[in-house]
């Protein structure tokens, strides 16, 4: 997460983990809403700034960023399991 620093960025992470994983009604421990959040707010500022070249900024928008990309990567990981 650009310009938050690394312990608002696990804060966000659980944040962003925990309202993905209301949103989708899965369960999740802490370790894993954070580790979602986060690498869910990386899969999806990726993703933003190769398509609009830019990124949604300051914590309330990577918090946005981060729910939507937790939610893609749980929604990933369910289909994942899914054909298993």
């Amino acid at each position: 997460m650009t310009g938050i620093g690394w312990f608002m960025s696990v804060i966000i992470g659980a944040l962003a983990g925990w309202i993905a994983e209301k949103i989708m009604k899965t369960e999740h421990s802490l370790i894993l809403n954070i580790i979602l959040g986060i690498f869910g707010a990386i899969v999806l500022n990726w993703i933003l700034f190769a398509v609009f070249g830019a990124t949604l900024g300051g914590w309330i928008g990577q918090l946005v960023v981060a729910v939507v990309g937790a939610c893609l990567l749980i929604a990933a990981g369910a289909m994942i399991k899914g054909r298993g």
